[in-house]
């Protein structure tokens, strides 16, 4: 029960990735507020659905002030809701790169912008954004999601001074997963999965558990000493 007592907000909650990050906190003590635009494919105890798009910053305000108002408190919020447009630079239009844009950096900055300073005042809490290997290393057609993705290196560590001004014990870090096997990698050729599987250290491809536990490590006390940090959780993937 490693996060026994606390409150977390999951977005991107639906399916995936966030989906199995919302149920393993609430199997460890949270109440879960898992937000998302759609609706998620599962139901778990102690996991609140709550309809969001992280675009909209009024929706985002309303989301804080409703998770403040009913539980006094917010220790924990994962910046996950992310999309792909992908096409090489090129061809990529305008509306391809101002919609991931929109949702995989303005979304985080979003949220953050008033959960960050809550916890502030509140002394305590973790923030952990959802980076990608993407934005480590580049990848061809996806200008636009390794732009957010790197971005999100830069707010995790502005933040994670912002937000620990006068001594208080918010910590901010991010996870760039490797390959992992969600839904969206289900539908790529078996080929194309034992060639990025060839690229890491360990030689298979990542499940999405794994980053949820990487993800618990960071929201929990266990990791009360890190800060500012950019977790690969990617198996060693190299060039």
């Amino acid at each position: 029960m490693r996060l026994e007592g606390k409150v977390a907000i999951v977005t991107g909650a639906a399916k995936g990735l966030g989906a199995e990050m919302a149920q393993l906190f609430a199997r460890e003590g949270a109440k879960v507020i898992a937000a998302d635009m759609a609706e998620p494919v599962y139901q778990a105890e102690n996991v609140e659905y709550c309809k969001l798009n992280v675009t909209d910053g009024a929706a985002c305000e309303a989301l804080f002030n409703y998770a403040r108002d009913k539980y006094g408190r917010i220790d924990v919020l994962v910046n996950n809701a992310g999309i792909t447009k992908d096409a090489m630079t090129r061809k990529m239009t305008d509306e391809q790169w101002d919609a991931v844009i929109a949702v995989n950096l303005k979304g985080i900055f979003n949220l953050t912008r008033h959960i960050g300073p809550f916890m502030q005042q509140q002394g305590s809490g973790s923030i952990i954004s959802i980076s990608s290997v993407v934005g480590v290393y580049g990848n061809i057609g996806q200008a636009n999601y390794a732009a957010t993705k790197s971005a999100i290196f830069g707010l995790t560590k502005t933040w994670a001074k912002e937000f620990s001004l006068k001594g208080a014990a918010v910590r901010v870090n991010a996870i760039a997963p490797g390959y992992t096997m969600t839904d969206i990698l289900k539908t790529v050729p078996q080929d194309l999965l034992d060639k990025f599987a060839a690229q890491t250290m360990l030689g298979r491809l990542g499940q999405p558990h794994e980053i949820a536990s990487a993800a618990l490590f960071l929201a929990s006390d266990e990791a009360s000493y890190i800060t500012g940090q950019i977790l690969q959780v990617d198996g060693g993937m190299r060039l």
